[in-house]
């Protein structure tokens, strides 16, 4: 499931205040990104993409969790697949 704005091939637009969930689960299996249009709103998620969060270039807060970590965006960002299965924030 994939509701993003595109871009262009591999790139898609998060809004301003977009949550990102990462499930971090064994290396082997990769992970899994669910991105939320805004944390306060009870909407179901935007997108459900399996793989990781590389890094985070875009002024965002990120908390850790036993499971991962949630980053908060502050400001429309893109996020971009540099790879199989590997995702950027900027």
């Amino acid at each position: 499931m994939n509701h993003l704005v595109p871009l262009d091939d591999g790139n898609w637009r998060l809004p301003n205040h977009a949550h990102v969930v990462v499930y971090d689960r064994e290396p082997r299996d990769g992970g899994l990104l669910t991105i939320y249009d805004c944390g306060a709103a009870q909407k179901p998620p935007k997108a459900q993409l399996l793989g990781t969060l590389e890094s985070i270039d875009a002024s965002a807060e990120v908390e850790s969790t036993p499971t991962g970590q949630v980053v908060t965006l502050h400001e429309s960002a893109t996020l971009t697949e540099t790879g199989s299965k590997r995702f950027h924030i900027r």
